[in-house]
């Protein structure tokens, strides 16, 4: 599946004609309205009329740290989307989402290359419009999502759960139908390698896939970090690293080192809110490709 770059997200408003202008000014150019308020908007805004009701209800993006509970795990939990979009990547997504936190919501659609609209609130409109600009300016290339791992799609919650932790733990995963044997490593719960009964731990489930993929195969690893979540494209010699701080709004990731096989000796950046972005100690020795992020804030 080839990646369309260009598939932004839009967004749905519940705002008249008369608010045209403000949008416009926002630097919005396209939105979806509620089927009886598509007509009168004149030039310069794109209106389609959308009905949240028949797309697919995404969570809001984010992290929660919940400190105040006794686990035994101290990892902050995030509410990310990527495993419902993998799996009906044909689908209409509909996000309501107030605030700065709608900005992540288009990044999290746009990395994925999802149809999706998002609603957002006045405090959101200005946030999600300066990530439509900066997502606008990324190149649109044909590239295809990389991935070591296939895993065979039974449609059920375990398996959602189970899919929703390997892509938490950055994990590149594509769901096939059967196991394909030009992955690294295939996963079909129920097998004698995944038992069905160790999947209703579905974070111990992906911690042993993890383990027999092993680290040394993987084609993404990301220290420094338990919020950042990423996906990789590649294609004609080319490769994109697209990634997404889910605590953005709250905290800055500083020192982020991501590794990747290959030699990429040219390189170029770009972050949301940033007119430049720097890249540490980059280095292509070894068979593969290494270097530090420096205040990722979005």
């Amino acid at each position: 599946m080839l990646f369309l770059a260009a598939a932004l997200p839009i967004l749905f408003w519940n705002g008249g004609p008369d608010s045209a202008t403000a949008l416009r000014e926002a630097g919005i150019e396209r939105v979806a309205v509620p089927a009886g308020q598509a007509t009168g908007w004149g030039t310069g805004v794109s209106v389609e009329a959308f009905d949240p009701a028949k797309a697919v209800k995404l969570a809001t993006p984010s992290v929660e740290y919940r400190a105040n509970e006794a686990t035994a795990s101290r990892s902050p939990w995030l509410d990310a989307n990527g495993w419902t979009l993998l799996r009906r990547p044909s689908a209409r997504y509909y996000y309501d989402v107030p605030g700065p936190a709608a900005a992540l919501a288009a990044a999290e659609a746009f990395s994925y290359g999802a149809n999706a609209m998002v609603r957002t609130d006045g405090a959101g409109l200005k946030p999600f419009a300066a990530m439509l600009r900066f997502l606008r300016s990324i190149e649109t290339l044909e590239l295809s999502p990389v991935a070591d791992i296939g895993f065979v799609d039974d449609g059920g919650d375990v398996a959602g759960e189970v899919l929703n932790l390997m892509l938490r733990n950055n994990l590149l995963v594509s769901i096939v139908p059967k196991p394909d044997p030009r992955l690294k490593l295939n996963v079909r719960l129920g097998s004698r390698e995944f038992p069905m009964e160790d999947a209703q731990d579905p974070g111990g489930m992906a911690h042993t896939v993890r383990a027999r993929l092993t680290d040394e195969k993987r084609s993404l690893r990301i220290y420094g970090t338990q919020v950042v979540l990423a996906r990789v494209l590649r294609g004609s010699g080319r490769m994109r690293i697209l990634l997404l701080n889910y605590d953005g709004a709250r905290r800055a990731v500083d020192g982020l080192r991501v590794r990747v096989p290959g030699s990429f000796p040219n390189h170029r950046a770009a972050a949301a809110g940033s007119s430049s972005v720097q890249l540490l100690d980059y280095v292509t020795e070894g068979g593969a490709t290494e270097f530090t992020v420096v205040d990722l804030s979005k």
